[in-house]
């Protein structure tokens, strides 16, 4: 259901998931869903008033989930593996890594919910730490759309992606995104606004206020690039590398700890090929308060404003750095953000399959 924020129609991505999901399987009868008594959370209601012999409600039994999908999979069915985020990779992440990553399953498990969604609930509730988990578990496909309309075409592409694959489906309310008739492609960023002066690389529904925040900084004359990094694993690199020449000050912004998650990620490859001034926006390793997901996204300064102050902020440091760089031997570099190299050329490796 699409809910109305002034003039801007809202969308719960869940319910793109659970129609392509549906229409899935009206075409494949090799599409099943397990889940954790999450049929509701899920937004599999249809899917199982349709399909009752196809979902498998294991119960509040998370381990129990994963392996049975595993088995499943193995069995030549397509498992579409749905619970609550925060559930589903605290309580599962052994059977996640062994039973469906080792094993090279094609399991498509389907992160409820994830972020600050159930930010009342309080931090058992919040899955800030999921994309950091799986980001560390090898062959394990990484995608966090940010729209409905990526949402459904993640969940096609995952139903033949023929390997381990996370889809993290977001409950918070997202507008659609103008992509000017482009499509989502594994493994690819989505690269929404051009920019020479600060790249803002985002995630989910931190997408749209990365591109509001752009729209801010361009009213103050600074243009920023906007990539959607819809697949965290696989990275893009190339997309990354290209908005650190280009740009030379790059914000990262996820609704998760920025401890091992989108910022950590584009991080590792900046600062091996070509360092350049970042801000990391996330939870900043702590465990959050208890309040509603707006009010969370306020307090962590995961909004327009807050994105559009950290690269005012970083496009000043940088300045700053570079001007005290040249200031003789008094002058302080800050680690990466006066870093630099003399190579505007870096070795880009092949980003690997997905």
């Amino acid at each position: 259901m699409s809910i109305a924020d002034g003039e801007t129609l809202l969308y719960d991505c869940r319910e793109a998931f659970a129609e392509s999901l549906t229409e899935l399987a009206r075409d494949d009868p090799r599409v099943v869903v397990v889940c954790n008594d999450s049929i509701s959370s899920s937004n599999l209601v249809d899917f199982a008033a349709e399909f009752p012999e196809r979902l498998v409600n294991v119960g509040i039994a998370e381990q129990d989930m994963v392996g049975v999908a595993a088995g499943l999979a193995g069995a030549g069915l397509i498992p579409f593996v749905c619970g609550a985020a925060p559930f589903m990779t605290a309580r599962a992440l052994e059977q996640i890594k062994v039973d469906i990553a080792y094993s090279d399953v094609h399991v498509v498990l389907c992160g409820m919910s994830p972020g600050l969604a159930y930010g009342a609930l309080g931090p058992t509730h919040h899955s800030i730490e999921d994309l950091s988990w799986l980001r560390a578990i090898a062959n394990l496909t990484i995608i966090v759309p940010s729209d409905p309309a990526f949402t459904s075409q993640a969940v096609r592409w995952a139903s033949s992606a023929a390997r381990p694959v996370f889809l993290r489906v977001a409950r918070f309310g997202v507008p659609l995104i103008d992509r000017q008739g482009r499509d989502f492609v594994a493994g690819r960023a989505d690269q929404l606004r051009d920019g020479g002066d600060v790249a803002l690389i985002a995630i989910g529904i931190m997408v749209p206020q990365a591109l509001e925040a752009a729209r801010l900084l361009a009213e103050q004359h600074i243009e920023a690039r906007v990539l959607d990094m819809s697949t965290l694993a696989p990275l893009d690199r190339e997309a990354v590398l290209s908005a650190a020449v280009d740009t030379g000050r790059i914000v990262t912004v996820e609704e998760a700890t920025v401890r091992g998650g989108l910022g950590a990620a584009v991080a590792e490859v900046v600062v091996q090929h070509h360092p350049v001034a970042m801000r990391l926006l996330g939870v900043p390793g702590v465990f959050a308060p208890t309040g509603g997901t707006a009010f969370l996204l306020e307090h962590f300064g995961l909004t327009a404003e807050g994105i559009a102050a950290a690269a005012r902020e970083l496009l000043s440091s940088a300045d700053e750095n570079e001007t005290a760089s040249d200031g003789g031997p008094n002058a302080v570099r800050l680690g990466v953000i006066a870093a630099t190299t003399a190579d505007d050329s870096p070795t880009v490796t092949p980003k690997g399959r997905f």
